[in-house]
């Protein structure tokens, strides 16, 4: 059984929101809409999440970062037949073919509309099927696995220069969450971006596991240890509220800079 929450907040500087989140349950018949909360077995359906922030003039951002979850919609269902149907074109490269395809819809709309000039979005996706999640990842938007024994690892790689650097071992975390230039995108769909390299990855997962889609204003907000606590070990006050809920609420209280959007996957037996 698969339990998800998901919320977005345009923050408390922001005139709008420029990100985005999906739910889908997808099957051979399709594709259908989730809500903003509910729980589904992954018997029948393969459940596909994603987070997007996007980027750009006037309202653009806003528009790219839905288009990048409305293409989802649209492409998902052939990647997912394919799958279904055992074919040589394997996950990863479904994955990687859906994020080409948005990254070039991105480019052309960029191209063809003055108000579209240097549109473009990040994209974290995570695809459950039974014992495993697949991912695809441009951008600073992250996802987080908690594993259901303890702690809480970032899977994705921020696409962004100080995420770069701190890789390289040549500043700390301490340092990065503060660094000037951690907005600086390095990576990212559209944009005028001539290619996407799209971090694609797979992880199993086991009952009791918990995943999290989080925008940067998640993040600029919240701490890798106070997202495990939220979700894991909230006070009362915050125990009766979805688990999305309590990472956007806490991250627009504590910071509110950004627009923050949060999607949280918990995984059972049943």
């Amino acid at each position: 059984m698969l339990r998800w929450s998901g919320l977005t907040h345009r923050g408390r500087v922001r005139a709008n929101n420029e990100d985005a989140f999906l739910g889908l349950a997808v099957d051979a018949q399709g594709v259908h809409h989730l809500g903003k909360t509910g729980e589904m077995p992954l018997a029948a359906s393969d459940l596909v999440f994603a987070v997007s922030d996007g980027m750009g003039g006037a309202k653009s951002g806003e528009f790219a970062s839905r288009i990048a979850v409305d293409r989802i919609t649209r492409l998902f269902p052939r990647g997912f037949r394919l799958a279904a149907a055992g074919l040589e074109t394997g996950r990863a490269d479904i994955l990687a073919e859906l994020v080409g395809a948005i990254h070039q819809d991105l480019l052309r709309l960029g191209q063809a509309y003055d108000e579209c000039t240097g549109m473009g979005a990040t994209l974290t996706l995570a695809w459950f099927a039974p014992g495993k999640m697949f991912f695809a990842h441009v951008g600073d938007s992250r996802l987080y696995h908690l594993p259901a024994a303890d702690g809480i690892a970032q899977l994705t790689h921020d696409h962004s220069e100080v995420g770069r650097l701190l890789r390289e071992g040549k500043i700390t975390g301490r340092e990065a969450r503060v660094h000037p230039r951690r907005h600086i995108l390095e990576q990212v769909l559209g944009a005028g971006q001539q290619a996407a390299e799209p971090q694609i990855g797979a992880v199993g997962w086991e009952p009791g596991d918990v995943f999290a889609l989080c925008t940067d204003g998640v993040t600029d907000g919240l701490t890798d240890n106070a997202i495990e606590e939220l979700i894991r070990t909230p006070v009362a006050l915050r125990a009766t509220q979805p688990p999305a809920q309590r990472l956007v609420d806490e991250a627009v209280l504590l910071s509110g800079r950004d627009n923050a959007t949060a999607v949280v996957v918990e995984l059972s037996g049943g």
